[in-house]
């Protein structure tokens, strides 16, 4: 079995995560890690289970607005805020947009956000996961949140957290959201 755990991370905790994410399936899958814009048509289609992770951005998925306001902050005077080797790269929206529909497979979907309630912060995994059942895609889990700091650090034990959600991927069975 196959899976692909694809990310779009501007800061780099989305794609820390993406990889424990994989930690968690390589027991029960063949595991690929990579990011949106190396996520090719023929890729998403050879997986058995396809989970997509992104930051959340203005409560939800991120914009090419967001994006590059995002790389902007990191570059502004006083800020140590380094982005991820594959912040230049397209974003979630614009890889919806090409993938086509599917016959019903496993999917899966989780965000990173400020550790804050989700009614104040948005969540891009409900978006992420609403993106996934319109391409035909069957959630295997409800979509996940994994949590940063206001200094956008990832927090303690978030890591193991994904790898245990990811675990629990393994005993699929569809989810309605």
């Amino acid at each position: 079995m196959r899976a692909l755990v694809v990310y779009e991370s501007i800061y780099g905790n989305t794609h820390v995560v993406a990889n424990h994410v994989a930690e968690g399936l390589r027991a029960h899958f063949d595991v690929d890690v990579v990011p949106v814009d190396k996520a090719t048509e023929d890729r998403v289609a050879a997986a058995d289970l396809l989970v997509v992770g992104g930051p959340t951005h203005l409560h939800g998925m991120s914009s090419t607005r967001s994006r590059q306001a995002g790389r902007d902050a990191a570059h502004r005077p006083g800020k140590e805020i380094e982005l991820d080797p594959d912040a230049e790269g397209e974003g979630l929206r614009d890889w919806f947009r090409s993938l086509p529909a599917t016959a019903p497979r496993a999917a899966a979907a989780f965000d990173t956000r400020v550790d804050a309630a989700a009614v104040l912060t948005g969540r891009a995994s409900r978006g992420i996961s609403r993106r996934l059942t319109e391409l035909g895609y069957r959630l295997a889990a409800v979509p996940e949140s994994f949590l940063v700091d206001r200094e956008n650090h990832l927090l303690a034990g978030e890591s193991d957290r994904a790898e245990a959600w990811a675990v629990s991927l393994a005993s699929y069975s569809p989810v309605r959201v």
